[in-house]
């Protein structure tokens, strides 16, 4: 039973149950103890039945209390995530990665320390002294403790590139809020960065440092940054630059901050992506290689063979910088090891949901991360399906095996990706077959090398020559990948659905897979079942879409963007000429049909229904009184609104387009004119409204 065969689904199950329940409630002290004692008597009553062969009150005591941990530890998380009032303050905080260079600024993500509040006269809150005596004071009385995490966008200043992980800064800045755009069916920005701690940006210049200074001792998350950087710059060294130097970074050390968008849209079209982030695939060729060097130690020597792989394996974990993915990778083949050196038979899902099991209890919130997902669901389907299809044809050609071993990997991993592939980029690569049977040895090779130019650094001429290989499979890469995603129809586009849809369909996959190749009895209820749950998830969606009629601001840069939809039909009236990705987005995940009109006047009014939209770059008495408007959207930077304005017929709501600059404010005669319902886009979110 899988219970007993995979015990680690049977306690991961409720866990996670507990942290998606966070979402949605907040467990209160009556909540608690109502659990405690639920709990108590559970287990207490459980001893009783001990002597039958099976004990389901045990089993029902055991759920509520990995439920209710689940709930506990993912609302304590988000307790640890402090709430700043948008004030001025000085903040005593670690800097947590190399700055990163952006266009006009340098992200710096700091980890937060402590905070003081600084008063109008430029004092600390609770001194009547000035700043710049107190930068050098110590905590308890001029800062308050506080965790979490920040991101400073810092102005172009070359004093931030001797910046290190793990540096202590003194900083002064006022914190903002992150927020979504509020679009229809867009990223969630906002829960993803809280589920990394981040709950506020600033803006500041290099006068806001009012003091920095190295630790002591740096962290070992920090040393292994640091490292990691130092390698980077060996390859430098040895003649790798430019695009390469960036590829080489991505592909064996996880740095993708060096790499150009271009590069990263040539991958994620091949569908080769998944080699740029340092997880599974590389710690399995990484420990392939290591294995197969260490041949001479077989037998009695097996245990020091898996040990020393082991070791390596986390040593490559560390000059990484232990990013969440590779560990993820390591956890897991450690885990899988583990049960071979305690000469055990090992359960490949019970060992991987083992690892799933310790990061979850580490970092709850690492169950909404798309990586996290992305990654055990490959390995899962890798596990329960490959030897089963493999196995379906047979080659006795070494090379045909080796080509089969490739496709058979890659339909797997991708058939256990693809919903969650669909509804996180809302796109689905079609040769990724082909691009992976060519490139990922490629890429191997890319890996294997890169690993053994910082080894044979201290030999000029061996990691010379290393360094010119690698120099060269790196650009065939590139070329490769390139050459893939330029093919016509290398993807398709604008495909989307939502979670239920995204979770619907991974378990009918999963059950029609395991009906289709493994040999034991399984009934074809099951896989028809949830077959018949994700049409009936889809034709709900449909329904209920298709009966809504709304009226929608869109929330864009540089551009206003209207929409009207009408049922499964949405008609967009905007002043560019390309549809924006947030309508694009919208649209695969509801599956709506667009129609794109563009405003070419300055005033422009649409009858939907039995509503009046005025979509004006400017506002006055006359217009109001041709149109009688029903809503009125003002677009352009600055929309101009007559001072003597009087309404015909008072508008549900005046709305403010995305494009009014971040400076703009309501005009005063519209407070005079009587109308409240005034939505400004750029500071609110996107406007919708059922018409």
């Amino acid at each position: 039973m899988l219970h007993k065969e995979i015990p680690f689904l049977r306690i991961g199950l409720p866990l996670c149950f507990g942290i998606i329940s966070g979402l949605y409630f907040n467990p209160g002290i009556i909540f608690l103890v109502s659990s405690v004692i639920i709990i108590t008597i559970g287990f207490i009553s459980g001893h009783y039945y001990n002597k039958y062969r099976d004990n389901p009150v045990f089993g029902f005591s055991l759920t509520i209390a990995l439920f209710t941990c689940g709930l506990l530890l993912y609302t304590n998380e988000k307790a640890g995530i402090p709430i700043l009032k948008p004030e001025q303050s000085l903040f005593d905080c670690t800097l947590s990665d190399f700055p990163e260079e952006k266009e006009n600024s340098y992200m710096l993500t700091v980890r937060l320390n402590s905070k003081s509040v600084v008063n109008g006269d430029g004092t600390i809150k609770g001194s009547k002294l000035p700043i710049a005596p107190h930068i050098g004071v110590s905590g308890e009385t001029m800062f308050e403790t506080i965790k979490g995490s920040m991101i400073l966008y810092n102005k172009k200043d070359p004093s931030m590139v001797s910046l290190l992980p793990g540096d202590r800064m003194i900083i002064k800045c006022t914190p903002v809020e992150i927020t979504n755009r509020g679009n229809p069916c867009e990223f969630d920005y906002r829960f993803y960065m809280e589920n990394h701690g981040i709950r506020y940006y600033a803006f500041t210049n290099s006068g806001d440092i009012l003091k920095h200074h190295p630790p002591r001792y740096r962290k070992l998350v920090h040393r292994a940054l640091i490292i990691r950087e130092k390698i980077i710059g060996m390859y430098k060294e040895r003649g790798i630059t430019g695009d390469r130097l960036a590829l080489v970074a991505a592909m064996t050390l996880g740095q993708k901050s060096m790499l150009d968008p271009e590069q990263k849209q040539n991958f994620i079209k091949a569908g080769v992506m998944h080699i740029m982030a340092v997880s599974g695939l590389h710690a399995v060729i990484l420990s392939l290689f290591v294995f197969n060097l260490l041949f001479f130690l077989k037998r009695r020597f097996n245990t020091l063979r898996i040990l020393i792989t082991i070791l390596i394996l986390w040593s490559f974990a560390f000059v990484t910088g232990l990013t969440p993915s590779v560990l993820r990778a390591t956890l897991m083949f450690s885990f899988l090891q583990a049960g071979n050196l305690m000469k055990r038979e090992v359960n490949g899902i019970n060992s991987v949901l083992a690892s799933a099991f310790v990061l979850i209890l580490i970092r709850p919130s690492v169950i909404f991360d798309a990586g996290f997902l992305l990654s055990y669901s490959a390995v899962i389907y890798i596990i329960s399906f490959y030897k089963d299809l493999y196995h379906l044809i047979l080659f006795k050609n070494r090379l045909k095996d080796k080509i089969w071993q490739s496709v058979v990997v890659t339909i797997v991993a991708q058939a256990g990706t693809l919903p969650l592939t669909i509804m996180f980029f809302n796109r689905f690569p079609t040769y990724f077959i082909i691009a992976n049977i060519i490139i990922v040895p490629l890429s191997s090779l890319v890996i294997i090398i890169g690993c053994l130019v910082p080894m044979a650094f201290p030999i000029h001429f061996l990691s010379r020559f290393l360094a010119t290989i690698l120099n060269y499979l790196t650009g065939l890469t590139e070329l490769l990948t390139a050459r893939t995603s330029a093919l016509p129809y290398s993807t398709i586009e604008n495909i989307g659905m939502t979670t239920v849809e995204c979770v619907l369909l991974t378990f009918t996959l999963f059950l029609f897979s395991t009906y289709l190749f493994k040999k034991q009895p399984f009934s074809i209820v099951y896989p028809l079942s949830a077959l018949l749950l994700f049409t009936i998830s889809g034709t709900t969606l449909d329904i209920t879409s298709g009966t809504r009629n709304e009226l929608i601001v869109y929330n864009t840069q540089g551009s206003a963007t209207i929409g009207i939809k009408t049922g499964k039909i949405l008609n967009i009236y905007t002043d560019t000429l390309s549809v924006v990705p947030e309508v694009n987005r919208h649209c695969a995940t509801l599956g709506l049909k667009l129609n794109t009109f563009t405003i070419r006047n300055n005033v422009c009014c649409i009858k939907a229904g039995e509503k009046n939209i005025l979509i004006t770059k400017s506002l006055d008495k006359q217009m109001l009184k041709k149109f009688i408007p029903d809503f009125v959207i003002l677009t352009g930077p600055k929309p101009e609104i007559e001072k003597s304005i009087a309404f015909v017929k008072l508008p549900e709501a005046i709305i403010i387009s995305s494009q009014a600059a971040s400076g703009y404010r309501v005009p005063f005669q519209l407070n005079l004119a009587g109308t409240s319902s005034v939505y400004h886009v750029r500071k609110s979110g996107a406007y919708t409204k059922r018409i």
